[in-house]
């Protein structure tokens, strides 16, 4: 009995170590991990975000235009929302997780079925490839900028231009307002990256470039004097 047991033994380990071989050739399947990330009933809020379950996501490798976004006389911002909404409607949206992003939001892959949702706004004209940070849809654009689909009909802003015209008007709003109750204090002391406090007087050459933010500290100056009295320095050169 224990002879046989033993030569039992000997041949299980055998076939267990034949089998860990064969894994490792690549002749025996792995077992693939199941992808993990949100999963469930979706509630798109514009083109690329949408709440899937109870988890905030944004999709990856695309950008679409923003919801207040129009491309000429088209709401294509609208026409994105509108696009994944439908897509998504009634369906089991599941994810794979590829980041978070600065806002916290989780950046995923989503299929509603069998259909990549990022992939198919952007064939179907609704969607730029997020090139910044992906490449994954890179002919699918291809594809909808030669057949003139959605933004490729005519003229569109790239909703990353769109956001960045929209932030640079919010700083001018801003000046302009600090500059009124400033009056005729038109010395700006500028707080750098590092946190030195720097005066720019008018004329100087960065004098234009530089905007105030009162909100973080920033203040107008009716002269040089003051400036210098509060901590501040002239700016070099």
């Amino acid at each position: 009995m224990r002879t046989g047991s033993r030569r039992r033994g000997r041949q299980g380990t055998r076939r267990g170590a034949a089998a860990l071989l064969l894994l490792a050739l690549g002749v025996l399947p792995a077992i693939a991990p199941v992808p993990e990330g949100p999963r469930g009933a979706a509630v798109v809020s514009d083109g690329d975000t949408l709440k899937v379950g109870a988890t905030k996501v944004r999709l990856y490798g695309i950008d679409a235009p923003e919801t207040a976004q129009r491309c000429g006389a088209w709401d294509c911002g609208g026409a994105a929302r509108a696009r994944l909404a439908s897509l998504t409607e009634g369906r089991m949206v599941t994810c794979v997780t590829r980041d978070i992003d600065k806002y916290g939001r989780t950046v995923a892959t989503c299929r509603a079925g069998d259909r990549d949702l990022g992939g198919a706004l952007v064939a179907e004209g609704l969607a730029w490839a997020f090139t910044r940070y992906a490449a994954d849809y890179v002919e699918a654009e291809a594809g909808a900028r030669a057949a003139g689909l959605g933004i490729w009909r005519g003229a569109a802003e790239a909703p990353w231009d769109y956001r960045a015209g929209l932030r640079a008007d919010r700083e001018r709003a801003a000046e302009a307002k600090a500059a009124a109750e400033a009056g005729d204090c038109r010395v700006k002391g500028n707080i750098s990256a590092d946190g030195e406090k720097i005066y720019h007087l008018p004329g100087s050459a960065a004098y234009a470039r530089v905007r105030i933010a009162t909100d973080k500290g920033e203040r107008w100056f009716c002269d040089e004097r003051a400036a210098i009295a509060a901590g501040w320095r002239a700016v070099k050169g």
